[in-house]
This record gives structure tokens, sequence and C-alpha cells, in this order.
């Protein structure tokens, strides 16, 4: 299983790329509310935006490779991996987006990469 792990790492980093994506492309359209008037202006704003639009299609091209992995390799030891894709978000969000990043938070990111480290031993 350990030779599929680079397989796994791009699952892992088109996953935080489409979630990154998606953070700007929100960001540029502003808060986005399920109440019907807003809504209908928002919406179009949504699928138009090029942001949106490439993290969407990152996230498809990610659930293809994630589906590669799962015909490859035990569910038990792939998913756990999909937790790196914390540390690549986290980190772009504070260099990118300014997003607080507190110890607390850096140390539950930094337990579950341990996890993750110990299902990758196996």
């Amino acid at each position: 299983m350990q030779k599929y792990i680079p397989l796994i790492l791009a699952v892992v980093t088109t996953n935080a790329l489409s979630q990154l994506l998606l953070k700007q492309g929100m960001l540029t359209v502003g808060t986005f509310d399920f109440s019907t008037g807003v809504l209908m202006q928002t919406l179009p704003r949504v699928m138009l935006n090029p942001y949106v639009i490439g993290g969407l299609l990152t996230l498809v091209f990610s659930m293809a490779l994630h589906l590669m992995v799962l015909s490859r390799v035990e569910i038990s030891f792939a998913y756990p991996f999909l937790s790196v894709s914390y540390v690549i978000v986290l980190l772009a969000g504070y260099w990118f987006f300014g997003e607080n990043v507190g110890f607390m938070r850096v140390a539950g990111i930094g337990f579950i990469c341990l996890g993750t480290y110990c299902i990758a031993q196996t």
C-alpha cells in the first residue's frame, strides 16, 4: 500500500486546492444565503465565478483520483490521509486569507497528522 501514497497525496492536494479556490470565489461573491430573494440574486454570480468553477472542476478531478485510490487500497488506509489536507488548508488560510491560526488549532491538526502517520506505517 505504501507505493500508492503519492497518488493519495495527489488526492489530498487537489482536494485542498479545490477548497481554497472555492473560498476565494466566495470571498469575491460575498455572503451566500438560502433565502429566496438573496439566493436568486447571488446564485448566478456564484455559478459564473471563475474561482468557484475552477474549485468545482478541481474537486471533480480530486474525486476521480480518489476513486482510483479506492480501487487499489483499503479505505481504512486511504481515507485518513485526507486529514493531511487540513495542514495545507491551515497554512494557505493563514498566508492567503489572513485567517487566525492559534495554538489549539495547530495542536489539533498536529494530533490528526500524528494519527495519519501511524496509519501510514501499517
